[in-house]
């Protein structure tokens, strides 16, 4: 076992993103006064899933068994804790509600069974057009609504302010005294230290060592790229594009519940400072599979990030098909921004939080699934248990280091997402049709593809 940690011992965590911003403020807040964090771009980082404008609050998940359960249910209980009532995080959730909705008999069946059957009270059917419509102020919602079931939830959820959030947790850090690295050359670790035996600091990209007590990974989708997770974690990207809107538009959609279709797309509310309308479309995700280096025993091809300010052209004709069912007023709007952001899944969508089994001084934080943001104000206190020998015996259990649950190749595997013909897409299916980014207009994807 590593010698114990002192609070003025030195602690390295790789990172500035969702959960290392999260783990250095709940460190700091514990008392640890030499916690050092390293990444390559200042926070909010460019290529951070968590750097966007808004991200959905879900309500929480049954998916999975009675343990899985459970640990989703601790889970969202820490996070909307820390959303409503600590200071750092509440000005910036808006509980406005969201609307689930579905359309394939597949896909109604699940949304039931995850998310509705278990609190029936809380939600209002959505069967017609005129149904959905009346969920918002006239003139917002204006389509046809095809096929589409829907469950409204007007409260306890909705959405939050993801940038500014993941901004007050960095700020706070710092003013309890943790200390942060930025750049290509000092931020960038390159490396692990490893001696007799265990990890003991990092080497950057401008060749410095840096040793540490403890190492705290939390690289998010680049991750693996600096140590080998033995096939635990597949780099998965999603895309999202922004529509300018009109003062008055803005106004008229503001403090709407989100409206999320589980195999069309999403929408909240315009951000308030750029009045930016962020819509998504939904799938299981692509992936970016790269052959292994030659002369590796049993290497499996994997999944590198390839973060873009720009989106396949195929999310492109799908975000619009969503608005043509949706909001058609707005289905031709140009594109004022569009991105391709990257998280990491693990093979049962479970956290990857542990102590690693023989480098014990190297603590993981990774495999956030899809769903990591929603854990910002919380996710960094579970880390510190982990790392202080205090966590929930349910959840280091659910967490663990578990290569064996994720043999073989298992990149294809959609994770119980739908939309898109329900399948991982692979990036370099989309490469004849092209990429786009902001400006792009639907006249644009059509004359790239017909809709």
């Amino acid at each position: 076992m590593p010698a114990p940690l002192e609070k003025n011992n030195p602690i390295i965590i790789v990172g500035a993103g969702t959960w290392g911003c999260s783990t250095s403020l709940h460190l700091a807040r514990r008392g640890y006064t030499d916690v050092t964090v390293f990444d390559p771009f200042p926070v909010p980082s460019i290529i951070s899933a968590g750097n966007d404008i808004n991200k959905v609050l879900e309500a929480g998940s049954f998916s999975g068994g009675e343990d899985e359960a459970v640990v989703a249910q601790i889970l969202l209980a820490a996070a909307k804790q820390g959303w409503r009532n600590d200071p750092v995080f509440s000005p910036y959730f808006h509980d406005v509600g969201y609307i689930l909705a579905a359309s394939s008999t597949a896909a109604i069946k699940t949304t039931l069974e995850r998310e509705i059957n278990h609190h029936k009270d809380l939600f209002t059917e959505l069967s017609t057009a005129e149904d959905f419509r009346a969920t918002m102020p006239p003139g917002v919602l204006t389509g046809e609504f095809p096929q589409w079931k829907g469950w409204l939830r007007r409260s306890g959820v909705g959405w939050v302010h993801a940038r500014k959030a993941m901004v007050a947790a960095y700020e706070e850090a710092g003013r309890l005294g943790v200390k942060f690295v930025f750049g290509n050359a000092r931020g960038k670790v390159e490396s692990l230290l490893y001696q007799t035996g265990d990890v003991r600091g990092v080497r950057t990209a401008d060749g410095i060592d840096h040793s540490s007590n403890r190492v705290i990974l939390a690289a998010g989708a680049y991750a693996p790229q600096i140590f080998d997770f033995e096939n635990q974690l597949r780099p998965t990207a999603w895309t999202l594009a922004h529509i300018q809107m009109s003062p008055e538009e803005a106004k008229l959609y503001r403090n709407l519940p989100v409206l999320f279709h589980s195999e069309k797309g999403f929408f909240m509310e315009p951000d308030e400072d750029n009045l930016e309308l962020k819509v998504c479309d939904e799938y299981p995700g692509y992936c970016n599979w790269v052959t292994p280096e030659e002369g590796k025993d049993n290497a499996l091809p994997y999944s590198k990030p390839l973060p873009r300010n720009k989106i396949p052209v195929e999310s492109a004709r799908r975000i619009r098909r969503f608005l043509s069912e949706t909001m058609p007023h707005l289905a031709d709007r140009p594109f004022s921004h569009a991105a391709t952001i990257w998280c990491a899944d693990t093979s049962n969508r479970a956290f990857l939080i542990t102590q690693h089994p023989r480098y014990e001084s190297l603590i993981l934080a990774a495999g956030d699934s899809g769903h990591g943001f929603t854990h910002l104000p919380s996710i960094g206190g579970f880390v510190a248990d982990l790392m202080c020998g205090q966590l929930d015996s349910r959840l280091a259990k659910s967490w663990r280091w578990r290569p064996e649950v994720a043999q073989g190749f298992w990149g294809d595997d959609v994770l119980g997402r739908s939309g898109a013909d329900n399948r991982v897409i692979h990036l370099n299916e989309t490469a004849s049709e092209g990429w786009i980014g902001a400006g792009s207009d639907a006249t644009q994807v059509v004359r790239l593809s017909k809709l």
